[in-house]
């Protein structure tokens, strides 16, 4: 059972602007040093190594070292899902004219195909989950979700190591399929070893390719033609942010 006081210390940590940057920097499931989140937040070296102690001590980031470095981490998908539905909850409290801007990210990649830890998010991600849910690959509910037989050849069709993402989630007994709500779409995305799955598929295949620095994905040209076949997806034009 968490206590009132172990919850507001977790809470007071995500307060402070220069750990909710480097936190951010971090949802794209990568580890970086001290050096490189001290410049994602804006904050001296000193000052960032700080920070990262007490995260670490709190349990939101696991510390490696190699070599000389020491690289920080998010220490579970359960951080990176509480960290999505703060970023959800602070968009919905304090909502923009549609005449300014749509919800979530400002920038528009962003908006379109990114990476939550270890699984897709933004349009992207909404519409795979849409179409696999619309020919019943999946079944999503409130509080979680299901591959259907159907789903499943569906899936291993297209690449997907169904195997690997089982056997990946039993350790640690993580959840299959669960859906995500999607911070800027506002409509579920699908997380869980499944979402995992399916970004390492999208990656492995050269559908999408990371953006360096940034927790956006680029849809590739091939990328284009195998998502709208598969998922009935097409990427947003520009007249569609700007309406």
């Amino acid at each position: 059972m968490v206590t009132v006081a172990a919850f507001a210390r977790t809470a007071a940590l995500l307060g402070d602007p220069a750990r909710a940057a480097m936190l951010s920097v971090l949802m794209d499931g990568r580890a970086l040093t001290a050096a490189e989140l001290a410049r994602a937040a804006g904050v001296t070296p000193q000052t960032a190594s700080g920070h990262l102690a007490q995260l670490a001590e709190a349990g939101l980031l696991t510390v490696a070292r190699q070599g000389r470095h020491r690289y920080h981490r998010l220490a579970s998908p359960g951080v990176a899902r509480m960290l999505e539905g703060v970023m959800a909850v602070a968009g919905a409290a304090t909502p923009a004219p549609p005449s300014i801007r749509p919800p979530g990210p400002r920038d528009s990649a962003l908006r379109e195909a990114r990476t939550c830890y270890d699984h897709l998010a933004g349009r992207l991600a909404v519409a795979m989950a849409e179409s696999l849910a619309a020919r019943g690959a999946v079944e999503l509910g409130e509080d979680g979700g299901a591959l259907t037989p159907s789903g499943e050849v569906f899936l291993r069709d297209l690449g997907v190591d169904l195997d690997a993402a089982r056997a990946a989630g039993r350790p640690r007994q993580r959840v299959f399929c669960r859906p995500c709500l999607d911070w800027s779409e506002r409509r579920p995305h699908i997380a869980g070893a499944l979402g995992a799955a399916l970004l390492t598929t999208c990656l492995d295949r050269g559908w999408v390719r990371r953006s360096e620095g940034s927790r956006a994905v680029t849809v590739t040209p091939g990328g284009q033609v195998a998502l709208r076949q598969a998922f009935g997806y097409g990427p947003r034009c520009a007249c569609d942010d700007a309406a």
